[in-house]
């Protein structure tokens, strides 16, 4: 099942439309154009033209929904599953096989070599397209040798000229083949590419995930392995030493206690969030989202460490993590801007993105709203604005702000 928003980031369902349309709609316009034309010529016979008339639909219709089959216009979901039942692949193959035979037979038989070899290529590339690459390319084969030969007889029988009644059905089939084939190696180009888009991002999910894993395993380890021996000691202690077995159980509490704060600190992101870190991780994340991120670092924040403290670092990191957390979660975006100087004593923090044309609502949750009141304890400010499909985060700080509870306060839920 695709996942629709993330298409409208890419462009990849636009790009489906234009292959759809193009493919759809050049086959059922030059069928219905050029064979309709010709149906409606006074000069063919009346049962030519009733024949034609009742098998060019059949192969127009047979021709667009297989051709939706192979190349779907929008993402497959539930949308999918309430439609009613449809024909089966092999019944319009069928249907359409045997139309564009009727338009082939008749027009061959009245001696028009250029126009008898249209519906029958149309129809050989479109079942060249639910074939395996081999067999596709055996079918394409065959089948132009085979329309020059059809074409050659009934010109040999004829006294026609043998040249272009051979040549011209050959190189129908082979055009048609190769535009039709064509746009179908650019669809399958097109999955291929989404599919390893949405693979590196869910690597880079994973490694963060992995990173998280690590940092707990490295907390709990430690402290468990501490506790387990204390606890082993003061219960071989009950009986012979209760002063000393008492004392090594309250050792367990405060390293309970300290394994308990140093878990918590790891989800609320203290142990290791600073600006830099996020700001790397950001640049890491939006690369694997397709997202186009410029880092604008006024000086760079590995350079600056010494001007702002580290707190205040710590406090602009979650705001980094909280603006990079909305661009991925609650925008399409495809671009993003992320601003960092220091001006008139203050760091400046400003990250800026396209792709928010929904509700702002939905970008502004706890985390905004607490890291806001957080900054403004410390002296700092942010300010969130959307603009149509824009969505700007901008947040300042004084150099030297410290930030009052950093090692007990959440920086709240994402968005």
């Amino acid at each position: 099942m695709r996942d629709r928003a993330t298409e409208r980031g890419t462009g990849l369902g636009g790009f489906r439309r234009f292959l759809w349309w193009s493919l759809a709609g050049t086959t059922a316009f030059f069928l219905v154009y050029l064979v309709g034309g010709w149906i409606l010529d006074p000069d063919v016979p009346v049962w030519a033209r009733a024949s034609s008339a009742a098998a060019l639909p059949v192969t127009v219709v047979a021709s667009v929904v297989l051709i939706s089959r192979r190349l779907p216009r929008t993402p497959t979901g539930a949308d999918d599953r309430a439609r009613p039942a449809r024909l089966p692949l092999l019944a319009w193959l069928i249907a359409g096989s045997a139309g564009a035979a009727v338009l082939g037979v008749v027009p061959l038989t009245l001696r028009n070599y250029g126009l008898w070899s249209l519906a029958p290529a149309t129809m050989v590339s479109v079942a060249a397209m639910f074939l395996p690459r081999r067999q596709r390319r055996v079918l394409i084969v065959t089948a132009v040798p085979a329309a020059a030969a059809l074409g050659g007889t009934v010109a040999l029988v004829s006294g026609d000229g043998l040249l272009y009644a051979a040549g011209f059905p050959a190189g129908m089939v082979a055009f048609i083949a190769w535009m039709m084939l064509g746009m179908l190696w650019a669809w399958d180009v097109a999955e291929r590419l989404n599919a390893a888009r949405r693979l590196a991002a869910e690597l880079a999910v994973a490694d963060e995930r992995l990173r998280f894993a690590a940092d707990l395993h490295d907390i709990q380890g430690h402290h468990l392995q501490v506790i387990a021996l204390k606890g082993e000691l003061a219960a071989r202690l009950a009986e012979a030493d209760p002063a000393r077995a008492a004392a090594e159980m309250k050792d367990v509490q405060r390293l309970a206690t300290d394994a308990l704060n140093d878990t918590r600190a790891l989800v609320q992101g203290y142990r290791r969030t600073t600006l830099d870190d996020e700001i790397a991780n950001a640049t890491r994340v939006m690369a694997a989202a397709d997202i186009d991120a410029r880092m604008n670092l006024e000086p760079a924040v590995a350079a600056d460490s010494d001007r702002l403290s580290p707190s205040g670092r710590h406090l602009l990191g979650l705001v980094m993590r909280e603006a990079t957390t909305n661009v991925l979660r609650h925008s399409r975006a495809r671009h993003a801007e992320v601003d960092y100087r220091i001006n008139g004593g203050r760091a400046h923090l400003r990250v800026r993105n396209d792709g928010a044309a929904g509700s702002a609502g939905s970008a502004t949750g706890s985390g905004l709203r607490t890291l806001a009141e957080r900054l403004e304890a410390a002296g700092g400010e942010l300010t969130w604005t959307h603009d149509g499909d824009r969505f700007v985060i901008a947040a300042s700080l004084p150099l030297g702000a410290g930030v009052k509870g950093a090692g007990t306060q959440g920086a709240g839920a994402a968005g």
